[in-house]
């Protein structure tokens, strides 16, 4: 079974929310996950798999309990060839920068090489009331890729 880190930026608890509701699925199936709510580059093990949860903020900002992690991935861009990553973008499109914080998270961890297993899942606030339930409906399309994932360690 696979290692996953979990990193989670949330302002409000929606995203924690989803965080924690994928976490317990993929425990479930047999999953080691470790939950990071104030992540830093340190917490990040490329031979394990990231996802992502992330809230945004303001004018498409990353929550402040993310901002540490997007400012070690900005400013020490580390080579991240070999991570594969799923990403969550929470927002609400009646704001101008919709998804913002997951749409920035998704190009640095591509621009540093890290593989994206699948495309990004963005969940629109105005129209989902339980993300949860959408997150765990795109995590059971894919989860089974999770064992054969590129550049898995066993």
């Amino acid at each position: 079974m696979a290692q996953i880190d979990i990193v989670v930026g949330s302002v409000y608890g929606a995203a924690f929310l989803v965080a924690q509701t994928l976490m317990a699925s993929l425990e479930g199936q047999g999953h080691e996950c470790h939950l990071h709510e104030e992540a830093r580059l340190e917490d990040i093990d490329i031979s394990r798999f990231l996802l992502l949860v992330s809230a945004t903020t303001g004018q498409g900002d990353i929550p402040p309990n993310l901002a540490s992690f997007a400012a070690d991935l900005r400013e020490r861009a580390p080579y991240m060839k070999g991570l594969n990553y799923a990403l969550i973008a929470m927002g609400d499109s009646s704001y101008e920068h919709f998804c913002g914080a997951g749409r920035q998270l998704d190009t640095l961890l591509q621009e540093l090489g890290a593989h994206a297993l699948l495309p990004r899942l963005e969940i629109d606030a105005t129209q989902v009331d339980e993300p949860e339930v959408v997150a765990l409906a795109w995590l059971a399309e894919w989860q089974e890729r999770l064992s054969s994932a590129p550049g898995e360690h066993h």
